[in-house]
Parts: C-alpha cells; sequence; structure tokens
C-alpha cells in the first residue's frame, strides 16, 4: 500500500508532537460535550431508569481514551515515564507497561499507515481521525474553541499553538 492520499501531504506539515496534541484536543472536546450533556436537566424525564448512569459511565471511557491520548502526546513532546507517572501516582515501570499498547499502536501507525478491510479494496486509517487529517481537525478544533470556551480570544486557538514539522509556506501578497 504506497499509494499517496491528499492526507498524506496535509500530514507531512505537522510534527508527531503536533499530531499528538491534535488528537488529544479532539478526545478532550468529546470528553467536554459528553459532560454537557449531563448538565442540562430538562430531558431527565425522557431518560429511562439508569440512563443518566449510562451516560457517566461513556465519560470514564472517552475520558481513559483522552488519558491514553496525553500520554502518548507527552512522549511525543519529550517527557519521561518519570514525570508521567509522577501524575499518575504510579511508578515509572507500572505507566509504561499501562501504555505500552496505546505507544505501539501509535508508532505502527506512522509505519503502516493503512490496513485493507475485508474485502482487500479499501484501506482503513490506522492513525486517529485527528491526526490522519489535521487540517480538517485544525478547522473543527479551532471553531469548537472559538465556540465554548469564552475567555479565548484567538482566531485559531488550537492551531496556533501547533508544532509544526516545517514553516508553513508564505502566500504573496495579491497585486492588482
Amino acid at each position: 500500500m504506497t499509494e499517496t492520499t491528499p492526507y498524506d501531504a496535509d500530514r507531512a506539515r505537522f510534527s508527531r508532537q503536533a499530531l499528538a496534541r491534535l488528537v488529544l484536543c479532539d478526545q478532550a472536546a468529546d470528553v467536554a460535550d459528553g459532560a454537557a450533556g449531563l448538565v442540562a436537566t430538562e430531558n431527565d424525564p425522557d431518560t429511562g431508569p439508569g440512563g443518566r448512569v449510562s451516560q457517566a459511565f461513556q465519560l470514564i471511557e472517552l475520558v481513559e481514551r483522552a488519558l491514553a491520548s496525553a500520554v502518548i502526546y507527552e512522549r511525543e513532546r519529550g517527557s519521561s515515564w518519570a514525570e508521567i507517572a509522577q501524575y499518575l501516582g504510579i511508578s515509572p515501570a507500572e505507566a509504561e507497561e499501562r501504555f505500552a499498547a496505546n505507544l505501539d499502536s501509535w508508532n505502527t501507525a506512522f509505519d503502516v499507515p493503512y490496513r485493507l478491510d475485508k474485502t482487500g479494496r479499501k484501506r482503513i486509517p490506522q492513525l486517529p481521525t485527528a491526526a490522519y487529517d489535521p487540517a480538517w481537525a485544525c478547522d473543527r478544533l479551532d471553531t469548537w474553541a472559538r465556540n465554548r470556551l469564552i475567555l479565548v480570544n484567538d482566531v485559531r486557538p488550537v492551531s496556533s499553538g501547533l508544532v509544526m514539522a516545517m514553516a508553513e509556506k508564505e502566500v504573496p501578497p495579491v497585486t492588482p
């Protein structure tokens, strides 16, 4: 599977650290949206018995994914296992063991970015969507942050802080 896609060139502009941060941002937005669903009470009568427990339990799954993505991001930006473990309240060896599979999957996705579907005709990206199509993720997450984070005044509150792989090309001014 050596064919390229339009996303490959775009993704190359981003460092692995930036891609990992985008995945973390995307998952944090999912956690925030999931938690927001528990705030309003208007639809409580429409929720069956145990329904709000189900929503809260789904948050745990979302947070676990966000935590794994945070670890991947921290490793990509050079954090040691000891630095990560201190925030988890476990030993560095336990932290490394707990997140080894997540890191392996992340690293493998860069070596083998696609797998074939069951038919053998369609390529399935192995990177999370935010890392596979970072331009789309930047647009979506910048909009998400501008709409939900009250004290943020940056036009690009997510994408402006990413560490790019290479400088973006300057667009020459338009002359009349």
